[in-house]
């Protein structure tokens, strides 16, 4: 009986265990090439304009828009601390949350000119667009609120307070807006429609920053800051699964196709990439190398590349605040990671 027994344990394992490895494929994902571009200036958010491939790129005081060869199509200029790129394409509107002058600049989206200005909360980091509502939704850092800007009409139409620290918004597009809540350790459930806290979601985790989500399989990925990704389920906040990644990541995208979940590593300078394999199993792939300070990232399902921001810096010489190397002058660029 104990001999039977064994081998049917035996036989179970060997089935599950192949049935695991033969959902995750080998990684061949790695940089392959590199798009330049040499004015000066610190960055955070890289967005692609899901019509057109456009690549905008936060970059010092303006927004530098380039082709997917890494031709300049332009450059928005005077957005005064800029974070991120949001795109109604609805309406033929892009906006930028910019960071120093707590507004959001709105631009065309064919022409890249400025059409207007739009005052938010202090220092606008994130920023996204909601089609479901037509709104424009921007995480306010300094005055720990999420600012909701009436696409069509542009105007504000509510501010919620947040108790807390906003790093990253996403949508489940059904009405509901899931916000890291850096300084808490928390998701935070916001109701697109009546703008009332739904629900607090404990991550088990520290500093979340960023956030992804699976639309179909009702999953949210939030990358933290203690090496860890965290998987909810969107319907609870119930945690699925746990995921070891790469250190100081900042940035976390999510490849729907291709069920990968992208995470950048700026202190690492690595890439982490999870394959969920189902709804509540994942798999490490290997690390991809990209380079120190490579900490944000999008995903474009046009040319099915990764995009991350980063620079080369100084090794000899201290910066000014005793924390970030200098940059080295000219040296700002995109990395593209693709197979």
């Amino acid at each position: 009986m104990f001999g039977k027994l064994t081998v049917i344990l035996f036989c179970i394992l060997f089935i599950s265990t192949n049935a695991f490895s033969a959902g995750s494929n080998k990684n061949t994902h790695h940089v392959i090439k590199t798009l330049s571009i040499k004015s000066n200036g610190g960055w955070d958010y890289i967005a692609v304009n899901p019509q057109n491939g456009e690549i905008y790129v936060s970059h010092g005081n303006q927004v530098n828009i380039l082709n997917s060869h890494g031709d300049s199509l332009g450059v928005i200029e005077n957005t005064i601390g800029v974070h991120g790129i949001a795109f109604a394409p609805k309406y033929g509107k892009g906006y930028t949350s910019n960071g120093k002058t707590a507004d959001l600049i709105i631009f065309d989206l064919k022409t890249h000119q400025v059409l207007g200005h739009v005052k938010v909360g202090d220092k606008p980091d994130a920023i996204m667009y909601d089609a479901f509502t037509d709104n424009i939704i921007v995480c306010n850092g300094k005055s720990k609120d999420m600012s909701f800007v009436d696409a069509k009409t542009d105007q504000l139409v509510s501010t919620v307070p947040l108790g807390g620290k906003p790093e990253t918004a996403v949508s489940d597009e059904q009405g509901k807006i899931y916000v890291n809540i850096e300084d808490k350790d928390e998701v935070i459930v916001v109701n697109a429609k009546t703008f009332a806290i739904e629900a607090h979601w404990p991550l088990h985790a520290k500093s979340p920053t960023g956030l992804a989500i699976d639309l179909k399989n009702k999953r949210l990925f939030a990358g933290c800051d203690d090496k860890k990704l965290m998987v909810l389920s969107l319907e609870n906040g119930n945690l699925i699964a746990t995921a070891t990644i790469g250190n100081g990541c900042d940035g976390v995208v999510f490849n729907a196709k291709e069920q990968l979940i992208y995470a950048a590593n700026g202190e690492d300078g690595t890439l982490s990439i999870i394959k969920e394999i189902s709804p509540n199993i994942y798999k490490s792939l290997p690390l991809v190398i990209t380079a120190a300070g490579a900490r944000t990232l999008t995903y474009d399902s046009i040319s099915e590349c990764v995009y991350l921001p980063v620079a080369d810096f100084q090794k000899t010489m201290k910066s000014k605040d005793h924390h970030r190397a200098d940059m080295v002058s000219g040296s700002f660029k995109v990395l593209v990671v693709g197979k």
